[in-house]
């Protein structure tokens, strides 16, 4: 696994081995970056991204390679993450690290433009997580947030949210909602 675009690129990241461990494909998380380029329509400094179930921080890592203003790392175990994240010493101060169950996120202080979440396949975390983030006031109105499921699953989008795009990759199906 590693870093595949902006200023780490090709940056190597550290990845558990085990079947317990599901990281977004390189392929996928390089056509998420794309889609969302048209998608926000601003540019990547100034917006704030949190990574739900961010398991070894991929994603939140790539954002700041790319730019982000910040990256928060959600995780029960935020250890693997945290490991990650050392090796961007210079960008410290972007990246937050919340040791949290997904399942009850706590309230937080700042809002976020973009959140990505990639919940165990299957087990209905998803709409929890989403439900969550409207009722404690993660998002600033139109943020987008951007859920993997595996390919035929269903989740309960709330009404809160806009779906915007959609997208398969090999199992996996990217979820593209806009906060109304």
């Amino acid at each position: 696994m590693r870093i595949i675009g902006g200023k780490y690129r090709g940056k190597k990241l550290w990845s558990p081995e085990g079947k317990s461990v599901r990281p977004t494909a390189d392929r996928a998380r390089e056509a998420v970056f794309n889609i969302l380029y048209s998608h926000l329509g601003e540019a990547y400094e100034n917006l704030d991204m949190a990574d739900i179930f961010a398991g070894t921080g991929a994603f939140g890592l790539e954002a700041i390679s790319r730019g982000f203003k910040s990256a928060t790392l959600v995780d029960m175990d935020i250890k693997n993450a945290e490991r990650n994240a050392k090796m961007f010493a210079a960008e410290q101060d972007k990246i937050h690290l919340i040791r949290a169950n997904a399942e009850n996120l706590p309230r937080v202080r700042q809002k976020f433009h973009l959140v990505f979440m990639d919940a165990p396949y299957a087990k209905g975390l998803s709409d929890k997580v989403l439900r969550q983030l409207i009722d404690k006031g993660w998002l600033h109105d139109g943020a987008v947030c951007i859920v993997e499921i595996r390919h035929d699953e269903k989740i309960d989008v709330p009404e809160e949210f806009e779906l915007v795009d959609s997208r398969i990759y090999g199992l996996a199906k990217i979820l593209f909602l806009s906060k109304k």
